[in-house]
């Protein structure tokens, strides 16, 4: 079954109205409950009285509130999904939102496709049972906590299983680097330092890509940091 057919309820924060209008028409069509609203204060109320909300879609600029300001305040009322809508491409509006906790970004104009395919990709990462993810040649087995390519075991250490396993559960995730550090750091462990997650990066390209010079599967986001190759298939 498709997740658009379970009635995935998707709350829309947009003040355009062309803009709200159209996404909200298309996801309906699309099998998905949709909630509108233009601003923050209604946002707010209505996640207050739709706990039970699959996804927010939130727009940065809004009329009453700024979207990274009401970000955290839509997460004290029930910790849902959220994809970021910007205007703006700049590195420091995508890094603010995802060194906040955003689980997506998407940059307008974009396509509805696309929005839809965003949307999909995180419910599924919510809403994954499966104990297996999949990313190309490379299987990463949650329960036995290893890595196989081509189904022949990978040994990694487990600083590098931390690594890959942030991007496998996060396909369509630009990494800052500053988060990867955040997520894999340990108090029982070894301090990361920036340089040193550098090092780590290429050992574990070495050992999963096909050709380390050229990365399908940890693709570099110049400026930015990293993100999994396009071509993840995920259970």
């Amino acid at each position: 079954m498709e997740l658009g057919e379970i009635m995935e309820k998707i709350l829309i924060i947009e003040d355009d109205n062309s803009i709200r209008e159209g996404l909200k028409y298309y996801l309906e069509q699309e099998k998905y409950e949709v909630i509108d609203v233009k601003d923050g204060s209604q946002a707010l109320l209505a996640l207050t009285n739709n706990m039970n909300t699959s996804i927010v879609l939130l727009d940065i600029n809004l009329p009453d509130i700024n979207g990274f300001d009401l970000f955290p305040r839509l997460k004290r009322i029930v910790n849902v999904p959220i994809i970021f809508l910007t205007a703006s491409d700049l590195e420091v509006s995508i890094v603010r939102g995802l060194d906040m906790g955003a689980d997506d970004y998407i940059t307008k104009p974009f396509k509805a496709r696309e929005l839809l395919s965003r949307i999909k990709t995180v419910l599924r990462r919510v809403n994954n049972n499966s104990n297996c993810f999949n990313i190309h040649n490379i299987t990463i087995d949650l329960n036995q906590a290893k890595v196989l390519k081509n189904g022949k075991d990978v040994m990694l250490t487990a600083l590098e299983y931390k690594i890959l396993l942030s991007f496998a559960l996060n396909p369509n995730i630009v990494f800052t680097r500053e988060k990867i550090l955040a997520d894999v750091w340990d108090v029982e462990e070894e301090y990361v330092s920036d340089n040193t997650l550098t090092v780590y990066i290429k050992r574990i390209r070495e050992k999963i890509e096909d050709d380390p010079t050229n990365p399908k599967i940890i693709i570099t986001v110049r400026g930015i940091g990293y993100k999994l190759g396009d071509y993840y298939v995920g259970e």
